[in-house]
């Protein structure tokens, strides 16, 4: 479904990025390890153009992307849900959620979306006419992924999305991207919780310094001795 090849990218002089390549295919789980700063946002961001200085080749379900903007990228299905989640807090749930819906496709879909997502998680159904800055950390998290799922995505990409949340919520965010697989859903998720991303991963990356220095499925990297020293604490 989605295909990187030779992936470079920087930020003014300071090249992030180098000759990053991975695969997503469909109905899976894949994800990508990293320390801080190895450039595991950056590889999204790429992926979903909202940085400009790319280079490389960067395909969805077979068709070339590098002309494409980050907003036709999204009506194509490529969703990015970024880290820190980014709600507008004085709106409420559901109205955040509706702000997922704004491409042609998604708004004819937008009352058959909401059921959907409020099905996934049925707590802000529960808060939907709830400010979506009063909420706790890990009810803003699920509403941030579910502002994405109104997209109706075909290749969802989560961008740290268990950080700084309690361990059951963990658990919970893990669930649904099992439940997204299920639906027929390929997730490539950016974690640093690792042990959990690898459980969950069909396959996966490890990235260091900009580049991929590491794959395989996700359940042979957890036996992996090196990468238990570098990101397991084993």
């Amino acid at each position: 479904m989605l295909s990187v090849e030779g992936l470079d990218a920087s930020y003014g002089d300071v090249q992030v990025l180098r000759g990053v390549r991975l695969k997503v295919p469909r109905e899976r789980i894949v994800t990508l390890v990293g320390a801080n700063a190895a450039g595991k946002t950056t590889t999204l961001k790429a992926i979903s153009g909202v940085i400009d200085k790319v280079k490389g080749e960067i395909s969805f379900e077979g068709n070339p992307l590098d002309r494409t903007a980050a907003h036709e990228r999204v009506a194509l299905g490529l969703v990015h849900v970024p880290e820190g989640r980014r709600l507008f807090q004085l709106m409420t749930v559901e109205e955040n959620l509706e702000m997922g819906c704004y491409t042609p496709e998604a708004r004819k879909q937008r009352q058959e979306s909401l059921e959907w997502v409020y099905g996934l998680l049925p707590r802000l159904y529960e808060r939907r006419r709830q400010r979506a800055g009063s909420m706790s950390g890990g009810e803003q998290q699920m509403c941030a992924i579910g502002r994405g799922l109104m997209a109706r995505p075909k290749l969802m990409m989560l961008d740290e999305p268990t950080l700084g949340l309690a361990p059951m919520l963990v658990q919970q965010v893990f669930d649904l991207v099992g439940q997204l697989r299920e639906q027929g859903m390929s997730v490539l998720l950016v974690e640093q919780n690792a042990r959990h991303a690898l459980e969950a991963a069909d396959y996966a990356y490890v990235l260091e310094n900009g580049q991929i220095s590491l794959e395989g499925m996700g359940s042979d990297l957890l036996n992996d001795d090196n990468l238990k020293k570098a990101y397991l604490g084993m």
